[in-house]
């Protein structure tokens, strides 16, 4: 069974600095797309960054600037540089992979969240 485990959250301050990361285990054939998703209380999800197995990009209006994704592809591994954290930063992160694996061509998982808290 895949498993994606998230680590990296926690509390700062506004204008600190956060690094998520997310590793994928279990029987991966190929990862494809791997990405953040946040969801703060009230709200809907929504994505914040994205990266494709090309290494190509996509992030929230939001966050442009101020975060950055990579992977390690070696490792199935999936980061989310923050900075420049703002309190509107405040959610659960969410990791998601897309990717291949013995049973299936197309599967999809989710990481179960991890805090992130920016206080004023």
């Amino acid at each position: 069974q895949v498993q994606l485990v998230e680590s990296g959250g926690g509390l700062v301050q506004a204008g600190g600095s956060l690094r998520l990361s997310c590793a994928a285990s279990g029987r991966v054939i190929t990862m494809n797309t791997m990405g953040w998703y946040r969801q703060a209380q009230g709200k809907q999800r929504e994505l914040v960054a994205q990266i494709t197995s090309s290494s190509t990009t996509n992030y929230a209006d939001s966050v442009k600037g101020r975060f950055t994704i990579s992977r390690d592809n070696a490792k199935n591994t999936v980061y989310l540089q923050m900075n420049s954290l703002k309190p509107k930063d405040t959610a659960v992160y969410y990791c998601n992979a897309k990717f291949r694996a013995f049973w299936t061509t197309a599967e999809e998982k989710w990481g179960q969240g991890i805090q992130v808290t920016v206080s004023s």
